[in-house]
């Protein structure tokens, strides 16, 4: 969604007291003077936000909705989801967040309950308290043990803006500011942005099954770590239902190719046993012994001479 950016337009004024004239004429050149301070350009905030993509976090620390301190090194290791808004906004947030709790249910659905994390950034600072953003999580309906609501003082709060590449700024009725959700993965490094107050379930999703294909946790056996992997290499998306599902064709055609290439191998490796077994009886019945020079040395049957026919001791003539 383009950020809607709000100008405030002065009225005109007929048969003002001069100084009230002067003080309108100061006013304006504040307000024009603001509005080229502020990143009022839809396309230059969306190069902010994607010049992030590839940079690491700073580690920053916050407290959550609970008043606990928290910091951005503590979600390492697993894929994040990074959202602002600020409490007093009752639209654009609101609708923003319920979006992503309907799609992060999706995906915990598919990639499991504790792949990933989410936290929610107030940037209204210092309006945004534990308090107000643990109001805000309960009036979204997010109960989410995954998701925090996090709150930080003004420096704190800029640091992370500036990192992410979010942008916002005041307005008559509040902050126009870009929609978006950046992902970032295991290590801290922001992996991609989306867009939009209506979030897409494919474009969250998808790039989280990438990130998390990618880890693989110590405590994970490797028939479970196969078997992760095998359940989210087999999983597609159906538009019309808005929601993943098992491709079971999909499934059935890689255990046919994994059998034919078990079958395969098993006769080439037959093969192999057989072949070795018959060199093995041509070096005992006859043929060429092998010599330790390097040449090759006459069997049991081999020399200079051949052996003639065998004679019977009883044909044996007498002299």
């Amino acid at each position: 969604m383009e950020p809607i950016l709000s100008h405030t337009r002065p009225t005109q004024t007929r048969g003002c007291p001069w100084w009230l004239l002067l003080l309108a004429l100061l006013s304006i050149g504040s307000l024009r003077a603001e509005e080229r301070a502020n990143p009022a350009d839809p396309d230059q905030m969306l190069r902010l936000s994607q010049a992030a993509i590839g940079q690491s976090l700073p580690d920053l620390t916050f407290q959550n909705q609970r008043g606990e301190p928290r910091s951005l090194a503590s979600w390492r290791g697993k894929p994040l989801l990074i959202s602002l808004a600020y409490t007093n906004c009752y639209h654009a947030c609101s609708i923003t967040t319920h979006s992503l709790a309907t799609v992060v249910a999706k995906a915990q659905t598919l990639l499991g309950k504790e792949a990933f994390h989410v936290i929610t950034i107030g940037f209204d600072t210092p309006v945004d308290t534990p308090k107000a953003m643990d109001d805000f999580a309960r009036q979204q309906g997010v109960t989410d043990e995954q998701w925090d609501f996090l709150s930080g003082d003004t420096e704190t709060v800029q640091a992370l803006m500036q990192a992410v590449g979010f942008t916002s700024f005041r307005t008559p009725n509040g902050f126009d500011h870009l929609t978006q959700v950046t992902i970032v993965d295991a290590n801290g490094v922001i992996d991609r942005q989306v867009y939009g107050e209506i979030v897409p379930t494919p474009q969250l999703v998808e790039p989280l099954k990438e990130l998390i294909l990618g880890v693989t946790p110590a405590s994970e056996s490797p028939l479970d770590l196969l078997t992760r992997k095998a359940r989210l290499f087999c999983t597609t998306y159906d538009p019309k239902k808005d929601a993943y599902r098992y491709d079971y064709a999909l499934l059935a055609g890689m255990g046919v190719g994994g059998t034919t290439l078990l079958l395969v191998f098993l006769f080439f490796l037959r093969g192999r046993r057989r072949k070795k077994g018959i060199d093995h009886h041509s070096g005992q019945d006859g043929g060429f012994a092998p010599d330790p020079t390097g040449g090759s040395a006459p069997g049991p049957h081999q020399g200079d001479n051949p052996p003639g026919p065998l004679i019977n001791q009883k044909d044996k003539p007498r002299f």
